[in-house]
């Protein structure tokens, strides 16, 4: 996602906005109190982004875009889908197989891949997508209906639940920064849950953490007193799901964040927690509950030793940049004659953002997961990082 800088200004809400706000923070507040006064703060994020109706993820705010709160990479260029299509059809033109997509935003993604994917003559079997928004998800059939032929667009199911099998191609671009994490800080000696309480209004409350399996893996020898940062056991939880299911195949996570080394450096010692509303970044997460997204930078290592302890393989690592660059993003950018101004002058700029180290090609990673493949990704074959993991 890509945002403004910070700003401890943000738009102001209109009256349905801030009666849908109110309505979240009265709701969170009740689960405060059924909890006997104090919310784990992946509690609250799970309520703030997925309470059915309530959550940013659940309800009818428009999230996608310039009239959202962030733009992701399919919206910013096509291109991203179709250099993402070229890594896809490597691994079906070795296992004619499915692909199911995780969270398919506005489904500008589903349609590029599988018009590409039709155009290269690699068209999955099925094109799954599991969508937790049923509000997203309306969106999606309309939004594929429209761009689709009928024969592209019947390949297209909907899902409730992850399968209990799968083959083929896992995608999930800006998923696992979604996922809610545990905020904990490093103070005196011991390590502190940081959660809400409830006073007049929301507010941060440190507790001791009780399970310290949640930080086995962070070296505080190094740490300075009040070093905040993040663990997500549920997105583990996620890749030991998918590696369960996946029979062969190649799973593909896209997203920001850092190694476990750069994750939990002494310096970051705030942690990488981040909103975004009305495409303005900043840090503060009690802010507009239900109606701005909250997000945590990914820990990559995290996901790869998951992965591995479930018998995946990790297949590759590497940054957006180069990721794409080696899926052809600019020989697809050179079918564009720069005589066309008008059309190629725009699509320089986008791609510029998607491989910049200044905008979004540096900080977002591309992890691979393989079953049953053994052929090199092509995503991967320079610039692949996995021994930094």
């Amino acid at each position: 996602m890509t945002a403004q800088p910070n700003s401890s200004r943000l738009p102001a809400l209109d009256v349905a906005a801030q009666q849908h706000c109110d309505t979240v923070v009265a709701h969170i507040q009740q689960q405060v109190q059924q909890q006997g006064g104090w919310l784990s703060f992946a509690d609250y994020m799970q309520l703030a982004l997925y309470t059915p109706h309530l959550g940013y993820y659940s309800g009818d705010a428009n999230k996608f875009g310039a009239g959202g709160d962030f733009v992701t990479a399919p919206e910013i260029s096509p291109l991203f889908a179709q250099a993402l299509a070229n890594q896809v059809s490597q691994v079906l033109q070795v296992i004619a197989s499915n692909v199911l997509e995780l969270g398919a935003g506005t489904g500008r993604l589903a349609a590029g891949l599988l018009q590409r994917l039709a155009a290269l003559e690699q068209s999955p079997s099925h094109y799954f997508i599991l969508e937790v928004s049923a509000n997203l998800r309306q969106r999606q059939q309309d939004f594929l209906s429209a761009q689709l032929p009928e024969a592209i667009f019947s390949r297209v199911q909907w899902l409730d639940a992850l399968p209990a099998n799968f083959t083929g191609v896992v995608l999930g671009n800006e998923v696992l920064d979604a996922i809610p994490v545990h905020i904990v800080e490093w103070q005196a000696g011991q390590w502190l849950a940081r959660g809400l309480a409830f006073d007049q209004q929301l507010a941060w409350q440190a507790q001791p953490l009780q399970d310290l399996s949640l930080v086995a893996h962070i070296d505080s020898s190094q740490l300075p007193d009040g070093y905040i940062t993040e663990v997500c056991p549920a997105a583990q939880g996620l890749i030991a799901s998918l590696a369960k299911l996946l029979q062969q195949g190649v799973i593909l996570m896209l997203d920001y964040g850092f190694s476990a080394r750069e994750y939990y450096h002494p310096q970051r010692r705030q942690g990488t927690l981040m909103c975004h509303f009305q495409h303005y970044a900043h840090d503060d997460p009690l802010i507009y509950p239900g109606l701005q997204d909250i997000t945590a930078h990914v820990n990559f290592t995290a996901m790869a030793e998951t992965a591995l302890a479930h018998g995946l393989n990790c297949a590759g690592y590497t940054t957006q940049a180069q990721f794409l660059m080696n899926c052809g993003i600019l020989q697809l950018l050179q079918t564009v004659s720069p005589e066309d101004s008008a059309r190629y002058l725009p699509m320089v700029a986008a791609v510029q953002k998607l491989l910049s180290p200044a905008e979004m090609g540096e900080l977002f990673k591309v992890l691979a997961l393989s079953k049953g493949l053994s052929e090199p990704l092509l995503g991967f074959v320079s610039g692949d990082k996995r021994h930094h993991l």
